[in-house]
């Protein structure tokens, strides 16, 4: 199956919110990359030095999630911002992507059209489970990845998708109500950019596959550096549990839980704040 607006009409009208939305803080350069899977719409901005920073964002979210930290982002990085290929956003896809391993055969398309010799990929929630995904199955273009609150590291529950039901309720809520869930768990539904673009994009029909949970042998294989950063209050699994659960499976994976964070908007504050220590090779603050 493939993911896609169920016709022009409602891309189009999808298309002019997401433009209404565009108001990226550094000059752009809009590429559209052709892979076998489709065509995949990537925003590069930034520093012309530096190791780059390939940003991969949650889900529905679209690369539009990071406009407001694309600067800092981009202060001493090339920034490579993805709308991921299967969900909405200005990626096209016209080829099934059922598992895993079409994913990073996707992704690793991308990575090689850019003709960047290394890149770190730092993704939020499903992108960083992309990042991960990658990690694994695909490193040899990767110098490293920062991975903040991903998917994939235990089994989604009666919970998880209750939180989701909950927060994509609260978008349809009147603005007196968001403001009461504002620094909550929910806090990404209710980001205005995140909101107006998820319930723009409700007529999409997404068949792309999201992520699997990722064994012990997958984190003892891994080959690149990866920081993975929980929020300590996640919502999709007890982050200090699975911190004791992955630390010791490799030595290439440094875990840190940060304290009252959900899986919220401030994870996006986490994302600036590390990926860019991570790439440059900087210690990072325990």
């Amino acid at each position: 199956m493939i993911s896609g607006f169920p016709d022009e009409r409602s891309r189009q009208r999808y298309l002019a919110v997401y433009d209404s939305l565009l108001d990226w803080p550094q000059p752009a350069e809009e590429l559209t990359i052709e892979t076998t899977y489709g065509s995949t719409n990537v925003r590069r901005s930034g520093s012309r030095t530096g190791v780059p920073l390939v940003l991969l964002h949650g889900v529905t979210a679209t690369s539009l999630s990071f406009q407001a930290h694309a600067a800092a982002l981009g202060e001493r990085h090339p920034v490579y911002a993805v709308d991921s290929l299967g969900e909405p956003g200005r990626s096209v896809q016209t080829a099934p992507l059922p598992d895993a391993e079409s994913i990073a055969d996707w992704l690793d398309q991308v990575l090689a059209a850019l003709g960047c010799e290394r890149v770190h990929l730092a993704g939020v929630s499903r992108g960083g489970w992309l990042a991960l995904n990658q990690a694994i199955r695909r490193p040899r273009r990767l110098s490293g990845v920062t991975a903040v609150d991903p998917g994939g590291l235990a089994d989604i529950g009666f919970k998880q998708h209750l939180w989701l039901l909950t927060g994509f309720g609260l978008m349809l809520m009147p603005a007196a109500v968001r403001r009461r869930f504002a620094k909550t768990s929910f806090s990404a539904f209710l980001d205005d950019t995140i909101r107006r673009i998820t319930l723009a994009q409700l007529p999409h029909r997404t068949r792309a596959f999201m992520f699997d949970t990722l064994t012990d042998e997958q984190w003892r294989s891994l080959d690149v550096p990866v920081d993975l950063v929980l929020g300590g209050r996640s919502v999709l699994y007890d982050a200090e549990r699975q911190a004791r659960r992955i630390a010791p499976l490799s030595s290439k994976v440094r875990v840190e839980v940060v304290p009252g964070v959900a899986h919220g908007i401030e994870l996006m504050d986490l994302v600036t704040d590390r990926a860019p220590r991570s790439a440059s090779g900087a210690p990072e603050a325990g």
